[in-house]
């Protein structure tokens, strides 16, 4: 089988040994292998892109626009190829994989324009006869850490504003989903990215993730993951002073008030807390629901969650497709147990399930009879798990809602204007839902969070310039 290879200062590279990428839906499945860089590789790596960043960084911003319409142009037309492969690998179905890769393709394109309207200052001295300019420069070299939940995404919100701005990249993607960013790689190769501005290194997050942020060539170090590992991150960034950025996930809440239709109630509660099965740092995991149409909502989500299909993802019709990994499933029905034993009520799926090929398949759950301390409550699952909890009325369900080390996302519905206004000023998250999915986002707008979901500059839209540039302020006599 053909060794998918790291990209290194322009060359394509083999590593000191292989990972395999294997299909959730289809354990029999070998997608391919990938080269897992050594230490050594990762030095080259940041050396190519500092070597490459003066250039770079001094390019016209109009050949920075071009090459990343191009990328963008290129996913766009490669989005069934790419569609397939991401829930191949990652267990999306074919439907949320190929829309996934569309926003990539976006993202390059949003990114584009965007490079064309950086602004500047030029400003009156207080002091006579001097003039004052406050400009923005590139940093330098980026280390980039991405998740495996969206794996073509995630790396594009990340690589194109840091390409876009005048940086250079050291892109380091979640082992479990090598495919989809080395594809993403081979495209923006191919597009005529420089050599050394833009950098692939595939493996393991306690050698290569490390090595890179402890890297004292690398300027910035924009991450997403899980809490523990952006906690240890902006330790080591902090104490060498190198700019960080941390996206940590969520216990998002979707608060129902008795005045909410129903079935929008409903939709925005399975599609948030399940589809992507549940694995969205985005997803609503409590559905905190006032007593006035908690039972009607629980009987109505149980009533929609037995129509959801759990299948292959790459079959038409499923809806929820498998876990991502062994390891995550374990986690996902060590949290069922969890739940259980706390004196929660398991109401509705939570099953693992077999079909046609051997897969990580496991029925969306749903818990009632649950307690704000409870650890279902507390902890980030991770998968298509959430619970109910019953609130008194508004007051006590935006309690509930704030009530937590998280604040990513948070959503309301209800027919009040009244009270959908006071949520979106009280809700201590950095994005408030609507009578929407907590799960689901532009990518022309801000994404992040407050609390310990995220550290930092924001990220996408034209605020993402906060993180991969710095600003200079000059002095000139006039």
């Amino acid at each position: 089988m053909t060794i998918h290879c790291n990209y290194i200062g322009g060359e394509w590279r083999e590593g000191q040994g292989t990972i395999a990428n294997i299909n959730p839906s289809d354990t029999n499945d070998r997608i391919g292998e990938y080269a897992e860089a050594s230490p050594a590789q990762l030095d080259e790596a940041v050396a190519a892109a500092r070597q490459a960043f003066p250039a770079w960084s001094r390019s016209g911003i109009q050949s920075r626009s071009e090459l990343l319409d191009r990328i963008g142009q290129m996913i766009l037309d490669r989005r069934a190829q790419l569609g397939e492969l991401l829930a191949r690998e990652e267990g999306k179905t074919l439907p949320e994989a190929t829309g996934e890769v569309v926003r990539a393709g976006q993202i390059f394109k949003f990114f584009s324009g965007e490079i064309l309207q950086l602004r500047g200052e030029l400003q009156p001295s207080v002091r006579p006869g001097l003039e004052v300019s406050v400009t923005r420069e590139a940093l330098g070299v980026i280390g980039l850490i991405t998740p495996w939940n969206f794996p073509i995404a995630i790396p594009a919100w990340k690589i194109a504003p840091a390409l876009a701005y005048g940086n250079c990249v050291v892109f380091k993607p979640a082992e479990l989903v090598p495919g989809s960013a080395h594809a993403l790689a081979q495209i923006i190769a191919e597009a005529g990215v420089p050599d050394g501005v833009f950098n692939l290194v595939m493996g393991p997050g306690r050698v290569i993730g490390d090595a890179l942020v402890n890297h004292p060539q690398v300027d910035a170090i924009s991450f997403t993951g899980s809490q523990n590992t952006g906690r240890r991150i902006a330790a080591v960034a902090a104490a060498r002073l190198a700019k960080v950025q941390l996206e940590m996930g969520g216990k998002n809440p979707l608060v129902v008030l008795d005045d909410a239709d129903l079935d929008t109630a409903v939709e925005c509660a399975v599609n948030g807390a399940f589809f992507s099965t549940g694995q969205r740092c985005t997803a609503s995991s409590r559905l905190i629901v006032t007593s006035g149409i908690h039972d009607r909502f629980v009987e109505a989500v149980c009533e929609r969650m037995k129509a959801l299909v759990t299948d292959h993802a790459l079959k038409a019709g499923t809806h929820i497709g498998p876990v991502v990994d062994e390891r995550q499933l374990k986690q996902d029905l060590d949290y069922i147990d969890i739940g259980r034993g706390e004196g929660a009520t398991l109401v509705c799926g939570g099953e693992r399930v077999e079909r046609e090929t051997p897969g990580f398949y496991l029925t969306p759950a749903l818990f009632t009879g649950t307690e704000p301390q409870m650890r279902i409550n507390r902890e980030e699952i991770f998968g298509p798990v959430a619970t109910v909890i019953r609130a008194d009325d508004y007051e006590q369900a935006l309690a509930l809602a704030n009530d937590t080390e998280f604040g990513l996302s948070a959503g309301i519905v209800t027919r009040s204007l009244k009270h959908a206004s006071h949520f979106k000023a009280n809700a201590q998250a950095g994005m408030v839902m609507v009578n929407v999915p907590t799960a689901g986002v532009d990518y022309h707008v801000p994404f992040g969070g407050r609390k310990g979901s995220s550290y930092g500059a924001r990220e996408q839209g034209s605020y993402a310039r906060e993180f991969y540039t710095t600003v200079k302020t000059a002095y000139t006599l006039a």
